[in-house]
């Protein structure tokens, strides 16, 4: 992935313009949702539908995760909550 370093004007409004290399290398169309991140000084954009998709992908693996911790957990056969949550199955 190739580098882009442009410097650009904040307007009056506090608005800023994306160049047209950018805009074209990043896929942004008009209409594109972006989510702005700031850190301290520093500041992200990214398209809101990749940050969609980490977060999806993020909760899946939450999800995995957390079902190993409970059967390890509650893998105690003799656990009184485990042989009373296996009934109601």
């Amino acid at each position: 992935m190739e580098s882009i370093i442009k410097t650009l004007k904040v307007s009056e409004k506090g608005q800023i313009a994306l160049p047209v290399e950018v805009r074209e290398s990043a896929n942004i169309k008009i209409g594109d949702n972006l989510i702005l991140i700031q850190k301290g000084e520093k500041i992200m954009l990214e398209k809101a539908e990749f940050v969609e998709e980490k977060v999806e992908d993020d909760f899946k693996d939450l999800l995995k995760l957390t079902e190993i911790s409970l059967e390890d957990l509650w893998g105690n056969k003799e656990d009184e909550i485990w042989n009373s949550y296996n009934k109601k199955k």
